[in-house]
């Protein structure tokens, strides 16, 4: 079941030192919810913290499973239950599928693919017992082509996508819900800030606001909905609107 209401609500948001960890992080806080923030930069998450009222943060890499233990248990203690998880964590990889470093693909398979089916796992049981929750997935942009170039990055967020829609049928009697939300060009520190910049390779398409996305995402905690994709072109901000 879907967090039908946000204000109290406790959500883990990952990677939640920048982009759109951040403002999602932020949103959910002007909401009246309860962010639980998690990334590895240690300075920024207090920072946050502080900014949402000592937010309740853990330093975290999420392909260590003692450290999302530790995230899940933490927050377990402090609130006593885990309403929603934004699986937000992860890396870009480019090149040519010949020549792609395989060291560094593995890695970013397990960042991208594996570290968010563990967190999954881990906050499934808190949700499973209260018999609700919402679990959002940041996807990409690039799973809707055939992505040349970039195809060892696209490849995992393919992967994520074919994980979390079974998950959402394999979870919905239990009442979670496991949503996708496709974002293609966002304004963040993402493929080294690439899309952030005056000269940004967009072509004459206007990189989306991460405060943009981070909106459609409540949207998708509070519904459940199987997915939103955030089309290039204009911030249609009726997709942050509840249907």
């Amino acid at each position: 079941m879907a967090i039908a209401e946000i204000s109290g609500a406790v959500v883990i948001v990952t990677e939640a030192s920048s982009g759109m960890g951040e403002a999602t992080a932020r949103a959910l806080h002007a909401a009246g919810a309860h962010p639980v923030l998690a990334a590895r930069r240690t300075e920024r998450l207090a920072a946050l913290s502080a900014e949402l009222g000592d937010a309740l943060f853990f330093t975290v890499d999420v392909t260590r499973p003692e450290d999302v233990a530790q995230l899940v248990e933490g927050t377990l203690q402090r609130h006593g239950r885990i309403d929603g998880l934004v699986n937000n964590a992860g890396a870009s990889l480019d090149g040519n599928v010949d020549a792609v470093d395989v060291d560094r693909f593995r890695r970013i398979l397990d960042l991208n693919v594996v570290a968010p089916v563990a967190v999954l796992q881990a906050v499934v049981p808190s949700m499973r017992s209260r018999h609700g929750g919402t679990i959002v997935n940041v996807s990409s942009g690039t799973t809707r082509r055939v992505a040349v170039g970039i195809a060892p990055y696209a490849s995992t967020k393919s992967a994520l996508n074919m994980l979390s829609l079974a998950a959402r049928q394999e979870l919905s009697g239990d009442g979670i819900d496991v949503s996708l939300i496709v974002p293609f060009i966002t304004a963040t520190e993402f493929g080294d800030g690439m899309f952030s910049g005056s000269n940004a390779p967009t072509g004459d398409r206007t990189p989306h606001s991460p405060e943009f996305v981070a909106a459609v995402i409540l949207r998708l905690l509070r519904t459940g909905e199987e997915r939103i994709d955030l089309l290039p072109g204009p911030e249609d901000w009726s997709l942050a609107q509840l249907p």
